[in-house]
């Protein structure tokens, strides 16, 4: 499902944020990035997602290069790959709905077709019947499940995390990791960047370290 082949970015300013990287993640396995700050982790997670290109070596997503993909494909592979933020990213002028549908609302899905996904996305992370709540009513952890159920809404294969359960109690970070075990379960890719190392031990997933750009425990 994923295949990064000794892959190094390096950015204008000459800061090599990874070097060398390689390694592969089957179709749904449920993989760790750990490392401190500024170890890579973020970066690795954009070169899977498009949002940045890596400087030497090759990155594949369900068998594609994505490290030659046209831009002009870029969207057509960001369908494939849902996201999670630290910070939710929620948009706190829309209610929950709209919130967990924008995908589908960009991607020209039919109302009553969008309507059924939200639903059911909403109810996999154990928020049904809150489609009308506004985010600023809903506590932090939440929040966060909404931000999965946007990202789960349009059933991607593989599910990216940035820090998911940073800003969350130990108990809510529980939850949520569970909630990912559970996608991971049902088939989908999931690979979570986390400096959390007590809740990395405490789940059966397997651990890619990173520290100053390079993979120390593969």
């Amino acid at each position: 499902m994923l295949v990064f082949d000794h892959v190094s970015k390096r950015y204008p300013n000459g800061y090599e944020a990874l070097s060398d990287v390689s390694f592969s993640v089957e179709a749904g396995e449920f993989v760790f990035l750990t490392g401190p700050s500024g170890a890579g982790k973020s970066t690795l997670l954009k070169l899977i997602n498009g949002v940045e290109r890596g400087s030497r070596g090759q990155v594949h997503v369900a068998g594609q290069n994505i490290s030659r993909l046209p831009a002009r494909k870029m969207p057509d592979l960001r369908q494939r790959i849902g996201v999670v933020f630290q910070n939710h990213q929620l948009l706190f002028d829309r209610r929950v709905y709209d919130n967990v549908a924008l995908p589908l609302f960009i991607a020209g899905m039919k109302p009553a077709d969008i309507e059924r996904r939200v639903r059911a996305a909403l109810s996999k992370v154990g928020l049904t019947g809150r489609e009308g709540d506004w985010p600023e009513t809903l506590s932090g952890g939440e929040q966060q499940r909404v931000g999965i159920a946007r990202a789960v809404v349009h059933r991607p294969p593989m599910l990216l995390a940035d820090e998911p359960t940073g800003n969350l109690d130990p108990d809510l970070s529980r939850e949520i990791m569970s909630l990912f075990l559970q996608f991971s379960q049902l088939g989908v890719t999931v690979v979570i960047a986390t400096h959390d190392l007590e809740l990395v031990e405490a789940m059966p997933a397997r651990r890619l370290q990173l520290q100053d750009g390079r993979i120390v425990a593969p």
